[in-house]
């Protein structure tokens, strides 16, 4: 296992997301931890431009 995902892990083992335990970020496969941490903290999807005044394009 990469030693980064370790100390991500130990950073969620330590502090779990609202709804998760210890022993379920234990559990998870790197890929999942991977993804939950990605999505955890991501950015505003629109680059904090959606809802400005301007004209759009969709």
């Amino acid at each position: 296992m990469n030693p980064d995902t370790e100390k991500l892990r130990e950073k969620y083992i330590d502090n779990p997301p609202e709804g998760m335990t210890s022993g379920d970020i234990r559990r998870m496969s790197e890929d999942d931890l991977l993804d939950m941490d990605y999505f955890l903290n991501e950015d505003e999807p629109f680059g904090g431009d959606f809802g400005k005044k301007g004209f759009y394009i969709f």
